[in-house]
């Protein structure tokens, strides 16, 4: 599983909250154009740059804990 933190939410202020935690879902198209997919505040799933997120490594009691919240 891999997770990213959103650091900048410029332009997307609506859809994303700073130096908050989300999930990846596995999208080799979002991928290829420089992006990231993640299920944002509105409830759904989009593609954003991923320049707005910094990837984490996460030990599995905090990963288990974030899954317990999605």
């Amino acid at each position: 599983m891999k997770w990213v933190l959103c650091t900048d939410n410029e332009g997307y202020q609506a859809s994303l909250q700073r130096m908050k935690v989300y999930r990846v879902i596995d999208d080799n198209d979002a991928k290829e154009m420089g992006c990231v997919r993640i299920v944002d505040e509105t409830g759904e799933d989009y593609a954003f740059p991923d320049s707005l997120f910094v990837p984490l490594q996460l030990s599995a009691p905090v990963e288990e804990r974030l899954l317990a919240h999605v």
